[in-house]
């Protein structure tokens, strides 16, 4: 059966970079950090439909700078179609500035001064690819100026030519129409009998109605919700969409009743508000997500208050909006979740669902080790300030490689941040095939009970981070340590778990049993099992080569306890070629098992070599490149084409 690859939605409008304030309770004039986001009404719509399940696209414009690649990144991430989007060579992408003081109070500046998205043209439609569609969704805005409303038209007559539905989302916001001072945005309603005017000439050319009282009054024309309602249903035969916020929303097929209540309802979900941005987005693609498929007004409602509850405890707009998983296990579980801003459950759904890229297979050049590089130093008479040169090297013979057609996209690797900073810049943001997986430790090399390098709270060392670095934690660990040693060795690893998760990184636990243990495929099971039971859920799993059984009962482990885990990296531990090709085959057939992380049986001799003085920086890239292809060939042939043992 042939697979639809069709679009079913997409929106044209805003498209912007958000700029969201990180001291909640501050003044905007107050506030020392902001998180970016993408952002933009119809942008957010798009994403979040994406991340539903519906196929989506989005026709806007971005600036030929950081702000507009960022946009198009991100939306490539999200699975959103971007060929409607144009690069605009002489306007900048749009801004958007955004304080949270309490539940009811958003300072919001708009930099949206000629922007890029306000330009889009007639001919920047391509008929053909929005034909396809099944519904295209505007935004109030793309009708506020003479050229976005010309577009806006030019997009609705083919939709109407192709068949399409047509949404429009009111998202009225008064600073957009001309109607406020620039720098206030906050603003959610002004009347205008222009904007009324001009909403009222467009109502009638959608099949779909989306806004909250406040819009439906402005499209009305009057502040009474009802009377608007009846004003709006005079221009157009559209369902009509009324957000009520807490009290959910209400849907009108046909003739206004005589009371709202009296229109199809569905209560809201109550939550804690963080943040009432990009909530109203939610609800929309929620309920397009059912309503786009003929299903029901009220499941389509339902998922419309839920997606907009979650998003308004949160954070951030596109960032915040949910996967179709978490929307789902959320209305499946909602009448035992008392607060749905603040469960567990719904937040790792969250973290997980919603990543932002997937590595099907990684396969790391490990060179985060310090001790072992300071002691080959040491060992060859070498100053320890050749060390970064020595690492940046090794990410060099990494590269190489991982531009193989057959390596690329799979490739990664650890390093540290003391003697390889360097080569940790130099590997993030990688482009096209040599994008790189990228970890770095955050443990006190060989220290038992863990402790963290740069000081206690390895939270604070974590902010610093690029987003896509994985957190490693290397931890020498065993069920069987003494009593007061495991509870020292637990509570360090749940601090690391909880700066995962407070920061987005993910992270990759490295559990090695220590000499003392039991033999290590037992000693790990173990591990990996109580870990779980303490609510530790990394995102990876570095452990050792181990025997078949204890490799599945880990595998096991992972199933009945965190579905999304990304997988095992198999270590290295310095062993030869041959026996890690023999523990790789110790793990063909594991679906869980995703790649490995080896490094000195690649780095180990050459290094050592360089560092003596016995080869230069090109033979030490080759030897070093040549043995990555090696353990890669290794781990291809018995986990491609191999057989267990």
């Amino acid at each position: 059966m042939s697979i639809n690859t069709h679009l079913e939605l997409i929106c044209l409008g805003r498209a912007g970079v958000d700029f969201y304030a990180e001291q909640i309770g501050s003044r905007l004039e107050d506030v020392g950090s902001f998180a970016k986001y993408i952002g933009g009404s119809s942008t957010n719509i798009a994403c979040c439909s994406a991340r539903l399940g519906v196929r989506s696209g989005l026709i806007t414009r971005v600036g030929d700078e950081h702000m507009g690649r960022f946009i198009r990144e991100q939306l490539e991430r999200e699975g959103v179609d971007a060929r409607g989007v144009v690069t605009d060579p002489e306007r900048l992408t749009a801004l958007v500035v955004l304080g949270i003081e309490d539940r009811d109070t958003f300072p919001l500046i708009f930099y949206r001064e000629n922007c890029a998205d306000m330009a889009i043209s007639p001919d920047d439609l391509d008929a053909n690819w929005i034909g396809q569609a099944r519904a295209l969704l505007i935004t109030g805005t793309h009708f506020s100026t003479d050229d976005v409303h010309k577009t806006s038209l030019a997009a609705l007559q083919i939709a109407r030519e192709h068949g399409l539905k047509t949404v429009i989302d009111i998202d009225y916001r008064p600073v957009l129409w001309g109607l406020t001072g620039r720098g206030d945005g906050e603003t959610r309603f002004i009347a205008s009998d222009t904007v009324t005017t001009h909403l009222q000439g467009i109502l009638g050319q959608f099949d779909l109605v989306i806004g909250t009282e406040e819009e439906i009054g402005i499209a009305g024309g009057c502040e009474d919700t009802l009377e608007a309602l009846r004003r709006v249903r005079a221009v157009t035969d559209a369902t009509i969409v009324l957000k009520r916020g807490p009290y959910g929303a209400t849907v009108f097929e046909d003739a206004i009743p005589d009371s709202i209540d009296d229109g199809l309802s569905v209560p809201g979900v109550a939550v804690e508000v963080m943040n009432v941005l990009g909530a109203g987005d939610a609800f929309a693609a929620g309920f397009i997500s059912g309503w786009i498929r003929d299903a029901s007004h009220e499941e389509s409602l339902t998922r419309a208050n839920a997606a907009g509850a979650l998003v308004v405890s949160r954070h951030g707009c596109t960032p915040a909006m949910p996967s179709l998983e978490e929307l789902e296990w959320y209305l499946a579980n909602a009448e035992h979740v008392e607060r749905p801003d603040t469960h567990p459950e719904l937040h790792y759904l969250h973290r997980v669902t919603n990543r932002a890229r997937q590595w099907p297979e990684v396969m790391a050049m490990a060179f985060d080790h310090r001790v072992q590089f300071e002691e080959m130093a040491e060992a060859a008479g070498a100053e320890l300030s050749r060390l970064p040169v020595l690492k940046s090297l090794l990410l060099e013979a990494a590269l190489q490689v991982a531009r193989r057609p057959d390596v690329a996209g799979r490739a990664g690797v650890l390093c540290d941040d003391v003697h390889g900073q360097n080569a940790l810049n130099a590997a993030t943001g990688r482009p096209g095939s040599e994008v790189l997986w990228v970890g770095r430790p955050v443990e006190l090399p060989r220290s038992r009970p863990l402790c963290f390098e740069h000081g206690e709270d390895v939270g604070t060392s974590l902010r610093d981070w690029p987003r896509d670095h994985v957190l490693k934690c290397l931890v020498f660990y065993s069920t069987e340590d003494e009593s007061s040693l495991r509870d020292q060795q637990e509570q360090r690893l749940l601090e690391v778990w909880r700066a995962a998760l407070a920061t987005g990184h993910e992270l990759l636990l490295e559990v090695i049993p220590p000499a003392e243990s039991l033999e290590a495929g037992p000693s790990i099971v173990a591990s990996v099992r109580r870990l779980y039971d303490l609510g530790i859920r990394p995102d990876w799993w570095k452990l050792p080569c181990m025997d078949r059984a204890s490799a599945e009962s880990v595998c096991a482990a992972i199933d009945a306890h965190a579905p999304h885990c990304r997988g095992i990296l198999v270590l290295g531990l310095d062993a030869p070629a041959e026996a890690l090709g023999e523990g790789f085959r110790q793990c063909a057939g594991l679906d869980r098992v995703k790649g490995f992380a080896v490094g000195r049986t690649i780095f180990g001799a050459p290094s050592r070599a360089w560092l003596e003085g016995t080869i230069d920086d090109a033979a030490l890239i080759k030897a070093a490149a040549d043995n990555y292809s090696r353990v890669i060939a290794l781990w291809d042939d018995a986990m491609h084409s191999g057989s267990t043992s």
